[in-house]
């Protein structure tokens, strides 16, 4: 590289380097005065600034021994700025970590705060949870009883009317056969009562018949009686009625 080269690379650098030290210096300069840190950082940082704006040393007629030490120079002067601006900036980071940090903290206890108010919530409603499952297993307790109890209530229901309907069938049984012989009794009744019609009707028949030959008899008799009673004239005639 020649050396006119190299001029013009430190140029550059030293340009990019002074804009940026600049830029670095203001932020750091207002930083460090609103936060209220000490003098020294503060003229530090404008000392910095200010070596920036200007030439150390003159590299006009100088040979190649010190023109190499005066670039020497300028890029340890570079890399030592360099190194205090990345300082700086891991000193803003750290600061900016540690505010996050600070307000993390604050977050953190302001949750744990919550969790705890949660877990307290929670273990309120866990208790009531167990309360009502320890309801709710009594209640399955008491239905599987009550099922229980009506299974065997629906058997004992079941066998006792089975024995009811077997029992009706006999019943049934029974009247069905007494009916049947109580039918067959009735017609022989009739057909007693028919006889008995039918006789009766002959001893009426007889008895009339009875009847009248009695009161033939007895005109018969009042006929002779009147005949007779002619032939006694000193006797009073008399006549004999026979009551029917």
């Amino acid at each position: 590289m020649t050396k006119d080269s190299k001029n013009k690379s430190i140029d550059w650098l030293k340009g990019v380097l002074s804009k940026q030290n600049q830029y670095e210096a203001s932020i750091n300069v207002q930083h460090i005065s609103s936060e209220g840190a000490d003098d020294h950082l503060i003229e530090e940082a404008v000392a910095i600034e200010s070596n920036t704006q200007k030439q150390p040393f003159s590299k006009d007629n100088q040979d190649k021994v010190s023109l190499d030490l005066i670039i020497s120079l300028e890029n340890m002067l570079n890399d030592r700025q360099l190194t205090i601006f990345k300082n700086k900036d891991l000193e803003d980071q750290l600061y900016t970590a540690n505010e996050m940090i600070s307000r993390l903290k604050h977050d953190q206890m302001k949750k744990d705060q919550i969790i705890q108010e949660k877990n307290k919530e929670i273990s309120v409603v866990e208790g009531k949870l167990t309360k009502k499952q320890m309801s709710y297993d009594q209640l399955i307790e008491d239905y599987k009883e009550y099922q229980n109890n009506s299974n065997n209530e629906f058997e004992k229901m079941t066998n006792q009317l089975e024995k009811e309907v077997q029992k009706y069938n006999k019943l049934n049984d029974i009247s069905t056969k007494t009916q049947y012989q109580n039918m067959i009794k009735i017609k022989d009744l009739e057909e007693k009562i028919r006889d008995l019609e039918i006789e009766n009707q002959k001893y009426v028949e007889q008895y009339h018949k009875i009847l009248d030959e009695k009161n033939e008899l007895m005109k018969t008799i009042n006929d002779f009686t009147e005949r007779m009673s002619f032939s006694f004239s000193t006797k009073p005639a008399t006549s004999v009625t026979v009551p029917e």
